[in-house]
């Protein structure tokens, strides 16, 4: 598990960033035509004023008081240099805007990825690629002739290519970190960027999103931070949304992290989106709703003591954070109305934090710890359903809270749903081992009259009753759940299972 992995450390570049800043003259965003007064359009002024930074290898610095007025989707302001927004504003309307995937700034490597030879075949757990690299470097592998993550249900799909994200050396030694967790027989494509040695710094300003009003379609927005660089720290950044109708496109993420490893955001705040309802690829009506952060193929990604403005309990708002293709991610404490990887992540770990009420969502490998933390839902783990609630690996939660809605019929530590009879592309199983240590159910606001109190795994499949149910593609429960220091505040027992049928080899202490 990772506990910062920015090198070099968060105090060496504060410290950076200030002697980089005090000795070199920063570019202003003014030098460039901006005018800053909330109505001119200053984008082109932006992507100018980063242009001549790059070149020039100096920081950039926006004017305190100032607010940098949004309008048009053309062009990107590339950023490979410290950028000091300070008090300034920038409002970036999306109310008529044409070009979805259009990010207004981009946090781009300074070397450009190469294509990895000679690299036939890997088995899950190599500890080497066997080729060279140009330095230590972030990798991205696949092959297409197998298919993963095939989504079952409302928004099902057909799967995607095998992949997975690793770090590796110059040598081609594999980040233990980073753990392959497939086995490729052939390969597609290996492809390396260098991982930027100096820790590049983006700290302060206020980001305001002037919601779009398009037609409720999944048709992502793109249109704050794309990262794509390695060794990155955004520190004291705040996003809020504003002008949200009853109807919108979703938000891919204000920021998008991709492709890259060891970026920490830190002391930053965040807005959730409304939810609204689309059709599904199904044919039925499904909720859907956007992402102010999005990590994709990232590793070793840390959240620190960031927030969000809007109530992490308030239905009408989505989830603030998703994944997908990710290995190490980190919460350490945070207050989000979720945690969720889609399409798996290798290692995570969640400390101190409040998460509201869609949860912690997973599905994934290795190790997942989560400590001290708050959980406001039906469901302190939710093993995502749609990707087979599986987890090959070890749960923990130590020292947590479980606060529970007014309304809570079916309440469980672990929730999720595999009946056997859909094709993931994988195995799946629940993780090997949970425990769950110094663990506080409250459950004091449950009115309802058939609250039969809380279960440590939640009925995983109904029709599984006895022996006469077959998997054609079969299910692993949990092999051993420790229990201790556990306590329901209402004084009703935890119990195993609703279907204690289907955990029947599970070896439990302490209930």
């Amino acid at each position: 598990m990772h506990q910062g992995h920015t090198k070099p450390t968060a105090a060496i570049a504060c410290a950076l960033f200030a002697v980089t800043s005090a000795i070199a003259k920063p570019v202003t965003y003014e030098a460039f035509g901006a005018k800053g007064d909330g109505r001119s359009d200053d984008r082109a002024a932006i992507i100018a004023a980063h242009k001549a930074a790059n070149e020039k290898g100096l920081p950039v610095r926006a004017k305190d008081g100032a607010t940098y007025y949004v309008k048009s989707d053309e062009g990107t302001a590339v950023v490979k240099t410290d950028v000091d927004f300070g008090t300034a504003k920038f409002v970036i309307d999306d109310t008529e805007v044409k070009k979805l995937h259009s990010p207004l700034f981009s946090v781009a490597p300074g070397k450009d990825e190469v294509r990895v030879e000679g690299v036939k075949s890997l088995k899950r757990g190599q500890q080497t690629l066997g080729a060279a690299l140009p330095g230590r470097c972030f990798v991205h592998l696949w092959y297409d002739g197998v298919k993963r993550y095939i989504r079952y249900g409302p928004n099902q799909n057909s799967g995607t290519a095998q992949q997975e994200v690793l770090v590796a050396d110059a040598d081609g030694t594999i980040d233990g970190g980073t753990p392959l967790l497939w086995d490729y027989g052939k390969i597609t494509g290996i492809f390396a960027r260098p991982i930027d040695e100096r820790t590049l710094v983006i700290r302060g300003g206020t980001f305001v999103t002037v919601a779009n009003q398009a037609e409720s379609r999944y048709l992502y927005h793109h249109r704050g931070f794309s990262v794509s660089r390695s060794n990155v720290r955004i520190e004291g950044v705040r996003h809020e949304v504003t002008g949200e109708l009853d109807h919108g496109a979703p938000y891919g993420g204000f920021i998008s992290i991709s492709r890259c490893a060891f970026v920490t955001v830190t002391n930053c705040t965040f807005t959730a989106h409304k939810t609204y309802s689309t059709i599904g690829s199904a044919g039925t009506k499904v909720s859907m709703g956007s992402y102010d952060i999005s990590v994709n193929h990232a590793a070793y990604v840390s959240f620190l003591d960031s927030r969000q403005l809007t109530d992490i309990r308030d239905y009408r708002y989505w989830g603030l954070f998703g994944s997908n293709f990710c290995k190490n991610l980190l919460f350490d404490g945070c207050e989000f109305s979720r945690f969720d990887a889609h399409m798996g992540v290798a290692n995570a770990t969640i400390r101190n934090s409040k998460l509201g009420y869609m949860g912690i969502n997973l599905i994934g490998f290795g190790s997942f710890l989560v400590e001290n933390t708050t959980v406001f839902a039906n469901s302190f783990f939710n093993l995502r359903s749609d990707y087979g609630s599986t987890w090959q690996g070890d749960v923990t939660a130590k020292n947590c809270r479980l606060v529970l809605p007014w309304v809570c019929k079916s309440v469980q530590v672990f929730s999720g749903s595999n009946k056997g009879t859909h094709d993931f592309g994988y195995e799946c199983s629940m993780p090997a081992k949970v425990v769950v240590d110094g663990f506080e159910i409250d459950d004091s606001d449950c009115k309802t009259r058939d609250y039969a109190g809380p279960f440590l795994f939640g009925d995983f499949n109904k029709d599984m009753k006895d022996g006469s149910y077959v998997e054609k593609f079969p299910y692993q429960p949990t092999k051993e759940a420790v229990l201790r220091n556990v306590k329901v505040t209402s004084g009703r027992q935890l119990s195993l299972s609703p279907n204690p049928y289907m955990f029947r080899n599970t070896k439990v202490t302490g209930i």
